[in-house]
């Protein structure tokens, strides 16, 4: 498996990573029919990676284990105050058969710095990047050939179950599989975009810069209204003036200006243009 400029830095914190197989995975024909229309998030791969962290052990219990239903208590941190962060990353399939990872590291990066602003613990570089390959390793023959990927999903969240407002004491890392094709229905093709002038995405302060769950929360309901109107996404602007532009729903969007190709970059910050 090949990680395009990926690094990995061992830590004492890190807990080896057990691997329990699936005594009934999916069926090879039912699998590869499967693989022919993948459609995006709705099919699964056979296994998934769980650690949990505790205040008084760490990070422990790490394994791939056959994927199946998590059971939390009614009174989980997670379901209450949403302490919830995750990732999105994908494992492609090379003409000479290699296995790709684009840069993971950045991944795991993003996944600690989401996880310090919402006060919770940070998963180990080396965990996160060794669980991803596990993952990917174990169900390798889920990865579709061609332009479609296999899509990894990791996500953290609090699973202590209290009632007070704090951080919590106990967490699930988890990382599940999704073999998808195309994010949208009509594939390789120009998106329509709507801009959004009253729901903004981020604040001076916020989350903003946390993937975390409650974020695409509060904007469903713009993209909502965005597919009311005809269009594929949401262009949100700022919270201050709803007048710049500060970034879309599910991709990232890039202006040209030819009036400055060519000219110094650095100018263009201070032209009030």
């Amino acid at each position: 498996m090949d990680y395009q400029g990926a690094s990995m830095t061992a830590t004492s914190t890190s807990p080896e990573i057990t691997i329990e197989f699936h005594k009934s995975p999916v069926p090879d024909a039912d699998r590869i029919k499967a693989l022919e229309t993948p459609g995006f998030g709705k099919i699964f791969t056979d296994h998934m990676v769980l650690a949990r962290w505790t205040a008084d052990k760490g990070w422990h219990d790490a394994k791939v284990t056959p994927r199946r239903p998590l059971e939390l208590d009614p009174a989980s941190a997670v379901l209450h105050y949403a302490q919830e962060i995750f990732e999105g990353m994908k494992a492609y399939k090379a003409d000479d058969g290699r296995i790709l990872l684009f840069r993971p590291e950045e991944n795991a990066r993003r996944f600690a710095q989401s996880a310090a602003r919402m006060a919770m613990p940070e998963v180990p570089e080396e965990l996160f990047l060794k669980a991803v390959e596990e993952l990917v390793r174990v169900d390798k023959n889920w990865i579709p050939s061609g332009d479609a990927s296999l899509y990894l999903r990791p996500f953290m969240f609090a699973n202590e179950a209290f009632l007070g407002v704090r951080p919590a004491q106990e967490y699930i890392f988890c990382i599940i599989a999704s073999p998808v094709g195309a994010y949208f229905k009509g594939g390789a093709k120009a998106v329509s975009l709507w801009v959004e002038t009253e729901y903004t995405r981020a604040a001076s302060g916020g989350t903003g810069a946390a993937k975390c769950g409650g974020n695409y929360a509060a904007s469903l309901v713009a993209q909502a209204e965005a597919a009311k109107k005809g269009c594929d996404q949401v262009v949100f602007l700022d919270a201050a003036e709803h007048r710049w532009v500060e970034e879309l729903g599910g991709m990232n969007v890039f202006f040209v200006d030819e009036r400055w190709i060519g000219r110094d970059p650095a100018a263009r910050r201070h032209d009030p243009a």
